[in-house]
């Protein structure tokens, strides 16, 4: 019977010592999962500051926070519950972003459109002074290249800007 009392109590020892273990090791697994969440965090902090200064950042930093999503699904997973969305960017975060983009796009073309009017009046009233001149002529042309050259450019890029952060949805 002492024997029996004994082995129940070794038994119980070892069951609870197993039990401790356990405990600990899912203890440790967890904190070093909260770890890498905080490492990711730290991460894409940067990111969420810049996409908030320049919409085109996002145009760099979402691809490499898919790729992280995948080397790391857990940890943006534990994240996602966390911030009630996708981290870093959720879908109207994207959207708010395209539309901050569209809204600088058109304060610009209002801002270049009034920037050029004035330097057209300004060669129009020089080439009338002139009585038709040809190198008053010539700068009122080059008023409308210069115009029409810079429009075209900044709308490349506000399209190509656009299409690319409508297509991270």
């Amino acid at each position: 019977m002492l024997l029996l009392i004994s082995a129940l109590i070794v038994a119980g020892s070892i069951w609870w010592g197993v039990r401790e273990i356990v405990r600990e090791l899912r203890t440790s697994r967890d904190e070093a999962g909260r770890g890498r969440a905080l490492t990711v965090v730290e991460l894409f902090a940067p990111a969420r500051a810049a996409v908030a200064a320049d919409p085109r950042a996002l145009l760099v930093w979402q691809p490499l926070a898919v790729a992280a999503r995948q080397l790391c699904p857990g940890e943006f997973a534990a994240l996602d519950r966390a911030s009630g969305g996708t981290f870093p960017f959720a879908a109207d975060e994207i959207r708010a972003a395209h539309d901050r983009w569209t809204a600088e796009w058109l304060a610009w073309e209002r801002s270049h459109a009034a920037d050029y009017k004035l330097k057209a009046a300004i060669a129009e009233h020089e080439l009338t002074e002139s009585g038709g001149a040809s190198i008053a002529r010539g700068r009122l042309d080059a008023v409308e290249r210069e115009k029409l050259d810079l429009y075209q450019r900044r709308y490349s890029e506000y399209i190509h800007t656009a299409k690319a952060i409508q297509a991270l949805l």
